[in-house]
């Protein structure tokens, strides 16, 4: 499935000059992103403690808390790596906060100290929706994020 991230991410710049509101930085770059063909749930969860918070995000309903190491966001948050899920269902340990989410992307957001603060977290309704080509992309919108609170 072709996803124009290059229009994308000129798009989230766009909406992003001058704004530093990180709130509503992050709503704006979830809207944009849920855009985007099959993006069924688009969300940042932020680091608070040892959980894992939901903030902005754009889709149905939403698991409120996820410890660290727990489900794709806490694994991601604790490995402090990207990763591209083909089936949830196969993940070990997947909170499953929607039965309509079968594959997910999640790639953690750095502070500027390099610390994870929040990971952007993306899920299809269809199996093996991403690729590499996606965390990819996703992980420039993770560097634009950081580059924003510089």
């Amino acid at each position: 499935m072709f996803r124009d991230y290059a229009t994308t991410l000129k798009q989230i710049k766009g909406v992003t000059e001058g704004e530093e509101n990180l709130i509503a930085n992050l709503s704006n770059i979830a809207a944009i992103l849920k855009e985007l063909p099959g993006y069924f749930w688009v969300g940042f969860y932020l680091v608070n403690g040892e959980e894992l918070i939901v903030g902005p995000y754009q889709g149905p309903v939403a698991c409120s808390r996820i410890k660290k190491g727990k489900g794709v966001c806490g694994y991601v948050w604790d490995s402090k790596s990207g990763i591209v899920v083909k089936d949830v269902h196969e993940f070990p340990g997947h909170i499953a906060c929607s039965p309509i989410s079968k594959s997910e992307v999640v790639v953690p957001v750095f502070n500027t100290h390099g610390e994870v603060m929040m990971v952007l977290d993306v899920d299809s309704a269809e199996i093996a929706d991403f690729d590499e080509k996606d965390k990819a992309a996703l992980e420039k919108v993770a560097n634009h994020i950081t580059e924003l609170m510089a």
